[in-house]
């Protein structure tokens, strides 16, 4: 992959006017091997979420948008008549394959650089990533599909189901430390062994626009014979792969664009970033969040699109928001007795942001001038257990459950640093 890459100025042509984004996009600390070249990647744009789908459309499953009128009602309850009301329209990714939204990037990713390589030189080298469970996944998945080698490198504090899910496509799994140097080190040691190909979790065009994949699902499916659109909707932030990729399907759409993230111990890092003056990407997060999807940090691509705008529309990502432990808690409890469906914690920080966030609901109640906003929100995974679930709401403190939460390794520890999901 080259040093520096630059996405091309491309006008969009649609309904609307016409927008153009020309992000600049630097490439990851890796070196040894890395990704398809940047310069052979869609540019960031629309019609390039259009053109992922299509190719990754035979791989991955059309998931189900559901509804409930209780949760709509609950969360346009207030104290005064003030406050924001909203119907809101859930995309179900914790039904995709591998139980997340990942596989949408990860099919995009083995796919293109079988077209740049060749399915041969791709089976021959195989592919490396590092990740906490849902990436590490839908990878193996992919990599499975086309009988190409999958090194999966992961932390040991990642969840027993995630390492499991894991273990059912590839038998190469490496475990490592925490913290950025350690997964970094293994990977490299893996490269120079193999001659893998590195596919990172979300830091990448190719990652980006497959997952923005879901965005133009939900579109499509909440618009039907509507003339309108959504008005909102709200997206888990940890990389923010799911995030970049989402707000540049809708960069030339009026749907606003929000990411959403764990406050606890610093995992709102985007908030927190984009809040300085001037904004300033953070490159550490040290979080054990139950969220545990979104323990990383923004990484440089995704930023680039959280920090663009256009001129028609403004900022592709409108604002970010977070909620705290205990809010998503009682937002995956809700999701769960009344939505019916079984989701992971950071698949419910959207809601939780919803329902809780304060800053949030004032923005949204400012904007609706008394109507009622129609929103979706990305369940992002399903990957977690009974156990920790159970753990979650007290009723079981032992280690057994804290290992299922992913809050203590396979030795004992609990260190932990920007762990991609």
């Amino acid at each position: 992959m080259s040093a520096v890459g630059v996405v091309p100025l491309i006008a969009i042509r649609s309904r609307r006017p016409k927008i153009s984004l020309n992000l600049i996009l630097t490439s990851s600390t890796h070196t040894v091997s890395s990704m398809a070249d940047l310069s052979t990647t869609l540019p960031l744009i629309p019609e390039s979420v259009h053109r992922a789908h299509e190719k990754i459309k035979p791989y991955i499953h059309h998931t189900p948008v559901l509804t409930s009128r209780s949760i709509n009602q609950i969360a346009s309850s207030s104290k005064d008549h003030a406050g924001p009301r909203f119907n809101i329209y859930f995309k179900c990714e914790n039904l995709q394959r591998i139980g997340a939204f990942k596989a949408r990037g990860a099919f995009h990713a083995i796919l293109h650089l079988i077209d740049e390589l060749g399915i041969e030189q791709v089976r021959r080298r195989g592919v490396v990533t590092h990740s906490s469970g849902n990436h590490a996944q839908a990878l193996a998945l992919a990599a499975s599909e086309f009988q190409i080698p999958a090194h999966i490198v992961m932390p040991t504090i990642s969840t027993p189901s995630k390492i499991a899910g894991t273990q059912a496509y590839t038998s190469h799994i490496y475990f490592s430390g925490s913290t950025s140097q350690e997964r970094e080190a293994v990977v490299e040691g893996v490269i120079r062994k193999t001659g893998a190909i590195l596919v990172p979790p979300y830091d990448h065009p190719d990652i980006m626009l497959g997952q923005g994949t879901s965005a133009l699902e939900l579109y499509e499916q909440y618009s039907g014979g509507k003339d309108q659109g959504l008005d909102a909707v709200l997206v888990p932030c940890g990389g923010g792969g799911q995030l970049s990729g989402i707000a540049t399907f809708f960069a030339d759409k009026p749907t606003l664009v929000f990411g959403c993230e764990p406050s606890y111990q610093g995992g709102n890092d985007a908030e927190r970033g984009l809040s300085a003056d001037p904004p300033e990407r953070i490159e550490s997060v040290k979080t054990l969040t139950i969220a545990d999807g979104l323990r990383t940090p923004l990484g440089v691509h995704p930023w680039a699109v959280l920090t663009s705008s256009t001129e028609t529309k403004g900022k592709l990502v409108e604002r970010v928001f977070s909620a705290s432990e205990d809010e998503i808690k009682q937002a995956l409890r809700l999701v769960c007795e009344r939505l019916k469906v079984f989701v992971e914690p950071s698949a419910v920080v959207p809601l939780a942001v919803v329902l809780y966030n304060q800053d949030f609901r004032r923005f949204a109640a400012e904007r609706q001038h008394g109507e009622v906003w129609e929103i979706g929100i990305i369940l992002s995974g399903g990957n977690t257990t009974i156990d920790a679930i159970v753990g979650m709401f007290g009723r079981d403190k032992t280690e057994n459950a804290e290992r299922a939460e992913g809050k203590v390794g396979l030795d004992g520890t609990r260190d932990i640093e920007n762990v991609a999901g």
